[in-house]
């Protein structure tokens, strides 16, 4: 199992690049996280949602995703509320209180899921979440410690010394874990190193005089992480208003809501050097001189259709689309862009309904069951095929869906507006698609094959690992 000493020390990358490294090794390996919580869902071919950062992981071992990978999904709708998902279904909209009291009751589950894995696996490599010395939260905890202890399972404590203070992190973890916690500790990680390495000795054997752990590896930062998709939104929190792709000719825009989810729907974008991809955050205008703005998925459509009005949002807009520009809206942008939507049941939050942008002619109604699929298709007109998955709760209708985006198995996906500037639809993913996404925004330079630019860098990752991780001592760790 693999602890942090805090949140975004590395964990999940680290753990998709031992999946593919130890996968090419010639072990069944599967990924495994207790809890997760990320509002970056992917689904699972039995109808499960699980987070991303495992389905890449999945990904890194070449095999299918499955609900027993991430079997406590926490997925936040407000700052003290989230959506709680168990083994891939909606259990309830929990408080962080009334979820603190639940957590106990849901390590059978948990366990139950691990044992479905590791009943046909050779390595299972588990992701904690968070910190390893959050001891104020031991007494419930799945998802650290309590579910090592749980499945009886050696730990590896990754540090980040990119952040600054990683000796003070780990000796400070030492410090705070109990006796039989600090024996489960079989060695550290440091993980995000620039620099020489022959500096930071020093700092190993201070390390080990405190702690009494070795060092399993101090990791050079890698540069290609960033071809990776990201675990959850602190990514785009790190990031500044401008640029995160190429400097190219086209400029798209995509809006940081606050409940944002899945955006890595825009990685594609950003992989391709024709393309200037913004992430506007919040209090900052739409870029005056974009071309196509976009709407992402967010996981409180009402909430953030208040909370892009309040940053003005709506008027930038209007004059975007005034000035000939384009707009597009995955999921619940696709909502947002409508007349209306109701929340009747208050599925998402309070029960309510709000005037959406009225750029396009539908409106969406809020009701169950919720819509978890993998699906696959053309674009109307152009025939151009698009894959990825469906993730979302409502209903969407009116006179625009007489136009629609995409044609999909099962049918029509999607509405255009009259003068094919607005268009929106529930596909995630389909910007993965090389041949759409170019036509999409007009690029004309050389293609990018973004999927296999993913499976690149994981195998980059592998060599990384391979090259400046105490691989024998892990291997002796796991029984291998």
């Amino acid at each position: 199992m693999f602890q942090g000493t805090g949140s975004d020390v590395g964990k999940s990358l680290l753990v998709a690049g031992f999946c593919r490294l130890f996968t090419r090794r010639g072990l069944r390996v599967r990924p495994f996280k207790p809890q997760n919580m990320s509002n970056n869902a992917a689904v699972t071919p039995d109808g499960g949602e699980i987070g991303r950062a495992q389905a890449l992981q999945a990904r890194a071992c070449g095999i299918a995703t499955s609900r027993h990978m991430n079997p406590v999904l926490l997925k936040p709708q407000t700052d003290v509320g989230a959506q709680v998902v168990v083994q891939g279904t909606v259990l309830a909209n929990a408080g962080a209180r009334d979820y603190f009291r639940l957590k106990p009751s849901l390590l059978p589950k948990v366990l139950e899921s691990y044992a479905a894995l590791a009943a046909e696996a050779d390595l299972v490599l588990v992701e904690g979440a968070g910190s390893a010395a959050e001891v104020n939260l031991r007494a419930a905890d799945i998802a650290n410690m309590g579910f090592a202890e749980a499945a009886d399972l050696p730990v590896v404590l990754v540090g980040d010394i990119d952040r600054g203070g990683v000796l003070a992190q780990i000796v400070g973890t030492h410090a705070l874990l109990p006796a039989a916690e600090r024996a489960r500790v079989v060695g550290y990680l440091v993980n995000k190193f620039r620099g020489d390495p022959s500096l930071f000795t020093p700092a190993l054997d201070i390390i080990g005089g405190h702690t009494g752990w070795p060092s399993l590896g101090v990791l050079p930062w890698f540069a290609r992480a960033a071809d990776l998709p990201a675990e959850d939104a602190m990514a785009l929190d790190q990031r500044r208003d401008g640029p995160a792709g190429g400097e190219g000719r086209v400029k798209v825009a995509v809006l940081r809501l606050s409940r944002i989810a899945n955006f890595d729907d825009f990685d594609p974008l950003a992989a391709e050097p024709e393309v200037a991809l913004t992430w506007v955050q919040p209090g900052r205008a739409i870029p005056g001189d974009a071309d196509v703005v976009i709407l992402p998925g967010s996981k409180a459509t009402l909430a953030d259709l208040a909370f892009l009005r309040a940053q003005g949002w709506d008027v930038d807009l209007a004059a975007h689309l005034r000035r000939g520009g384009r707009v597009i809206g995955i999921c619940a942008g696709y909502q947002m862009l409508g007349r209306v939507v109701r929340d009747p049941e208050g599925i998402e939050g309070p029960p309510g309904e709000a005037a959406g942008l009225g750029l396009l002619d539908v409106e969406t109604v809020m009701r169950g069951p919720k819509t978890l699929r993998e699906a696959a298709g053309t674009e109307v007109g152009s025939g151009l095929a698009v894959a990825g998955y469906e993730m979302h709760m409502g209903k969407t209708a009116g006179p625009d869906r007489d136009r629609p985006w995409l044609h999909l198995g099962d049918g029509p996906d999607g509405a255009v507006s009259a003068d094919g500037r607005v268009r929106g639809c529930y596909l995630h993913g389909l910007f993965a698609a090389d041949a759409f996404r170019r036509a999409v925004l007009g690029l004309d330079g050389a293609p990018v094959a973004y999927e296999a630019g993913v499976d690149a860098a994981l195998d980059a990752l592998a060599d990384h690992l391979e090259a400046h991780a105490d691989l024998p001592a892990l291997e002796r760790a796991a029984g291998l």
